[in-house]
């Protein structure tokens, strides 16, 4: 019997633990959904074999991957797009697909070791995409452990992705309906800075959105500043 955790505080990865009990029956899975709970203590408690991580937005204790195997899943073809909002940065970019990469979790911000890839449409909201990659997350965590993959290091070029603040959320800058659309979707997901405009004395914020030939149809939310 092996001992594997699931670290994601995402609904859209809640039901990823109990998918895999269903194909791994004779292991123990265990669940980590809270920033404090990610420490050396607990995972010897649960005698971790392997940490996969789907999506966590907190730096990993060097203790943790130290001491553990981690891996992580990133949302895109490592080494190009290592680091923070890779789903923003590549819609901006202009990108209509990529891969999700599984490494190992090491000191450098995504520079480890790569277990394997698999392509992902970016097509839809944020959190249809999200959705989207649960599933092909839980495709890659069962390759990981029916096959006993090991990471090889990248290879390539490296392009860095920075981080995106709330400011760059705003759609005043805009220039076209597709830059409009592709930056509401893009945001459209629980715990992101949706896409926005100001005024004086109000805040609109933009989801949901449709485009048709010559207009985006979308819901929205107005408050005061």
């Amino acid at each position: 019997m092996r001992n594997f955790v699931i670290v994601s505080e995402k609904k859209w990865n809640k039901n990823l633990k109990e998918k895999l009990e269903k194909v791994f029956p004779n292991d123990k899975w265990f669940l980590i959904n809270k920033k404090n709970d990610l420490t050396k203590e607990s995972l010897d408690s649960f005698k971790a074999d392997k940490v996969f991580i789907p999506h966590w937005s907190y730096i990993i204790p060097a203790s943790v991957y130290n001491n553990f195997e981690c891996v992580v899943f990133h949302m895109t073809d490592l080494p190009y797009g290592r680091g923070g909002s890779p789903l923003q940065n590549l819609i901006v970019r202009g990108h209509k697909k990529t891969k999700v990469s599984a490494l190992r979790v090491e000191k450098g911000l995504d520079e480890g070791p790569i277990y394997l890839k698999k392509e992902l449409e970016l097509n839809g909201t944020a959190e249809e995409i999200y959705f989207r990659v649960n599933n092909i997350i839980f495709e890659m965590i069962c390759s990981i452990i029916e096959l006993n993959l090991k990471p090889k290091e990248q290879t390539g070029e490296v392009v860095v992705f920075k981080r995106r603040p709330p400011e760059m959320s705003n759609l005043h800058d805009a220039k076209t309906l597709e830059e409009v659309y592709d930056k509401i979707r893009m945001l459209d997901a629980e715990g992101y800075p949706h896409a926005f405009l100001e005024t004086e004395y109000m805040k609109i914020e933009f989801t949901k959105a449709k485009q048709n030939d010559n207009e985006i149809i979308a819901n929205v939310r107005i408050t005061k500043k």
